[in-house]
């Protein structure tokens, strides 16, 4: 297995070959409920008959050009998102890491445009991710992430929720930007108080700092509105989107405010394959079902899912912890998070393990009622298999 391929990834050994919705069936016939969506990419489920249409129609048109020449669909997908995100000018990358990329040269260059060049640092979360290029894993907080490739731009991270601190750092550092993610993802689904959210939002304002939301797992309506922090009515200068955009393929958008929309110049940034007329054909149909009352269902949908979570919560002594809203939600526990991931795996339920301890359920936002409950059934069987204690057990490493 993994022949000719760099070994960079821990791989299960079913071979997935179809889809319909929140199902997933692989090569021996055998159905999944998908609770991770691809890591909350696939937003609209698998063998959706409309994504697949538009996309085909596109196939047998253009699938390429570069940014050197228009095609129909790039403004339409640029100015409904800087609608829905209320910023005033899109960047359309390949991924969420070139999103943070974007980001990042976007906040130097406003420092040279403001006559401030010395404002070259940065800084963010402790538990923070935000990706793997060397500039996004400048900014991830994990040593172990970034250790091998250092040295990384210079970056002081604060603990969540520690206003003093942000308050000190950003007065006496002065950075460029500050970096955050509304609920951190990889973090464990730790989701930041609208308290902090408004704080740092006034200090990066009162510093000429710029604010930065991650908004790559947590936006494009997995928690019921476009972005997590319009929940708590804060802007950001600069937003990264990505994972469910294209609702598949791979497409991310660096937004940012009017006021910073001319900080690049021509040929100050680009990207040969971003924004292509196959991906924007796809995100167009995501933005469609937005605009359809998609994220209604997230909102409902996360609710059942919610309230299931907090029972099991009430059930099971092991459960340690229910984190975030809509149809992103973390599962803490006392212990054996990556053990229990794998026996859920065993009983049909795709999730995965993240920051040590929680078990992350991102399902696409078109799931079903029947299938949150079938999911959640299977989490009570497996969880009920494992000591319901609120310490390692004596026969665990």
């Amino acid at each position: 297995m993994d022949e000719g391929l760099m070994k960079t990834y821990a791989r299960a050994d079913e071979v997935f070959v179809d889809g319909h919705g929140a199902i997933l069936t692989d090569s021996t016939g055998r159905e999944w409920i998908d609770f991770l969506a691809g890591i909350a990419v696939s937003a609209l489920g698998h063998g959706h008959q409309e994504l697949a249409a538009n996309l085909r129609d596109q196939v047998g048109k253009i699938v390429h050009l570069s940014n050197l020449f228009r095609h129909p669909f790039t403004e339409q997908v640029a100015t409904r998102l800087c609608a829905l995100a209320d910023m005033g000018a899109a960047f359309f990358t390949n991924s969420g890491t070139e999103a943070i990329e974007c980001a990042l040269k976007l906040a130097r260059k406003a420092m040279h445009k403001r006559g401030t060049p010395q404002r070259t640092s940065f800084v963010a979360l402790e538990g923070a991710f935000h990706g793997r290029s060397l500039g996004a894993l400048s900014l991830t907080y994990s040593e172990k992430y970034r250790k091998p490739f250092q040295p990384l731009q210079n970056v002081t991270w604060v603990p969540p929720e520690d206003t003093a601190a942000l308050a000190k750092v950003l007065r006496d550092q002065q950075p460029a930007a500050l970096a955050l993610e509304p609920i951190q993802g990889e973090g464990g689904i730790r989701e930041l108080s609208p308290g902090f959210l408004r704080a740092a939002r006034e200090l990066s304002t009162e510093t000429g700092t710029l604010l930065l939301h991650d908004e790559i797992q947590s936006g494009c309506g997995r928690t019921g509105r476009f972005l997590a922090a319009q929940h708590h009515g804060v802007t950001p200068d600069i937003v990264c989107l990505a994972k469910p955009l294209a609702a598949g393929l791979p497409m991310g958008a660096c937004l940012t405010t009017a006021a910073l929309a001319d900080t690049f110049e021509k040929g100050e940034h680009g990207s040969t394959f971003a924004g292509g007329p196959l991906v924007c054909r796809a995100a167009l149909v995501f933005l469609d079902e937005v605009d359809r009352g998609l994220l209604d269902n997230v909102l409902m949908r996360g609710q059942e899912l919610r309230s299931g979570l907090d029972d099991l919560a009430r059930r099971f002594p092991i459960v340690r912890e229910v984190r975030g809203r809509g149809l992103m939600y973390g599962l803490r526990l006392w212990h054996s998070a990556p053990e229990v991931q794998k026996a859920l795996y065993q009983a049909g339920v795709i999730t995965n393990c993240t920051a040590g301890d929680v078990i992350r359920i991102v399902p696409p936002f078109v799931i079903q009622s029947e299938q949150i409950q079938t999911g959640l059934q299977r989490l009570a069987t497996t969880l009920q298999r494992f000591p319901q204690t609120q310490t390692l057990p004596q026969d665990q490493p």
